[in-house]
Parts: C-alpha cells; structure tokens; sequence
C-alpha cells in the first residue's frame, strides 16, 4: 500500500517497453551550505556545480539513461544527492529517512515523483537510512552501518526487503560517509574497494579491484549497463579499471566532492515501463 501523503499508481494507463530512467535533481544555490562529517568545508561554487551536474546528466543520457530531474531546492543544500532519499527496487520504492536531519524535507518531493513507477514503502522514525550507504549486488543488499544509517533503518528495510527475496547484510564502514564511499560494484561480478575503509571479507565470491594507493575516495562509481560513470579526479584508479576492459565515461564532479558527493550520489537509476499519455 502506497504510505500516507503518497500517491499510488490508481487508474489505468497504457504502456510500452522498459526503459532506463534517471532520476535528478538540480544543484541547490545554498549547496555551500551542505552537511560535512569528513571534509574540512572549502569555498563552493554553486553555479559551476551546476553546470558540472548538467554534463553529469549528458553522461547519464548517453549511458542510455531518460531523465527525470527534479527542480533545484533553494533551501535545502544537499538535495542535488538524490541517491540518499530513496532505494528504487524492481518490486518497490523505499523511501528513506537520512541521517542528517535537515534532509527529511527531501522525501516527499522525491516520492511522488516515484509513485508513477512503484508502490512506495517508507522508513520510519527512529530508524536513518541513507542510499549512498545501499550497495546492491544481484538479490544482496550490502547496507553500510555508519553516522548516517542505524540499525533500526537496516531493520525496516530488511523487513520491506525480505519478503519479496532480498538478502540484507550489515556492513560495517569506518573512515567515510557512505558504504559507497569505501565500495561499489563495478561490473556484474567485480567490485571496486577501498579496503581500509571496509572489510573485504563481506564481498566473498566477488572480484575485487583496489583503488589506487594514492586515490583513498577512488571506489565510488556508477554502473549503468556496461558503462561505467567515474569521477575525473581519480585517473590513476580509472587507468586500472580501464585495463581490467571497464568501459569508464569520466566526468568532472570536483565542487560536489567538496560537499561530499559522488557520482552515485547524484541519480536514482532504475528501469520502468514507459507510461503512454
């Protein structure tokens, strides 16, 4: 059942083929104002932020991406980081609660523009639960227990999870914001890891790529179908992934690493049917 002030998908209406879509939303002019939990604040200069989350969306479309942006939020700094407000699944939308508490107004907007595409489930008070901390693999579901995603988060999505054949796994993060931060899948079987930052031993059966020595953000990087979106400021891991035959598509997202984003951060990428007017 969609959850109370949520639309739900009552009403007929005529479809077509899957498609891939992208869910965005653009930079907020306030974004020097962001949460920072491991960045020292530095000077951020909204206009070119965005004008760098324009060609980001370029990336996204020639990834085979539609777009669905979102209007910039003036007043609330972090909501350009979409990813965070809310896990889209074949079976269901999750909407999340972030651990940061001057995100939640980014909820709702977010979920009704979702509501089209999914029945909605939503995570509740007390439990936090941020997407950058939500690294799917196949039916596993790896969610980061950090500042920003508690145990009763984790609980609430394995409840709404679980049922429909998702496995959910606590993983511990130390030395970042997100599990993502640390980990992200980098093919359908390989993942990228920073491994001071998260134990390897949670990704068994897996291909690991270690980010490079001297690039410690480096494991943050979006994959869509076969191509890879990479942040520009990490060139010496892009050249190892580029020899394991990743197909890289770098893009420069330097003032969002300033507000600590990433390139995961800054989508919602799921697939739906197209809705017919």
């Amino acid at each position: 059942m969609p959850a109370a002030g949520v639309p739900g998908r009552e009403g007929a209406r005529s479809t077509t083929g899957p498609m891939r879509l992208a869910l965005t939303r653009r930079v907020s002019p306030s974004l020097a104002g962001c949460e920072l939990t491991f960045r020292a604040r530095t000077p951020i200069d909204a206009e070119r932020a965005a004008t760098q989350h324009e060609a980001y969306e370029r990336a996204l479309a020639q990834a085979g991406c539609h777009l669905l942006p979102l209007p910039a939020e003036p007043d609330l700094p972090d909501s350009v980081f979409v990813e965070d407000v809310a896990l889209v699944l074949e079976e269901v939308a999750v909407i999340l609660r972030p651990g940061a508490a001057s995100r939640w107004p980014e909820t709702l907007s977010v979920a009704h523009a979702l509501a089209p595409y999914r029945d909605v489930a939503v995570i509740g008070e007390p439990g936090t639960l941020d997407g950058g901390d939500v690294l799917r693999v196949g039916r596993t579901l790896f969610v980061g227990a950090t500042g920003r995603s508690n145990g009763a988060g984790i609980a609430q999505l394995r409840a709404v999870v679980a049922p429909l054949g998702y496995d959910v796994r606590a993983v511990p993060v130390t030395g970042c914001l997100h599990l993502k931060s640390a980990a992200t899948l980098v093919a359908p079987d390989a993942v990228l890891i920073n491994r001071l930052w998260v134990d390897a031993g949670y990704f068994a059966g897996l291909e690991l790529l270690d980010v490079h020595a001297e690039e410690p953000d480096a494991a943050n990087a979006l994959l869509i179908g076969s191509a890879l979106i990479y942040a520009a400021s990490h060139p010496r891991t892009r050249g190892l992934l580029e020899a394991r035959g990743i197909d890289v598509r770098a893009v420069d997202v330097s003032e969002m690493e300033k507000a600590e984003g990433a390139v995961t951060c800054c989508s919602i990428v799921f697939e739906a049917p197209s809705i017919a007017s």
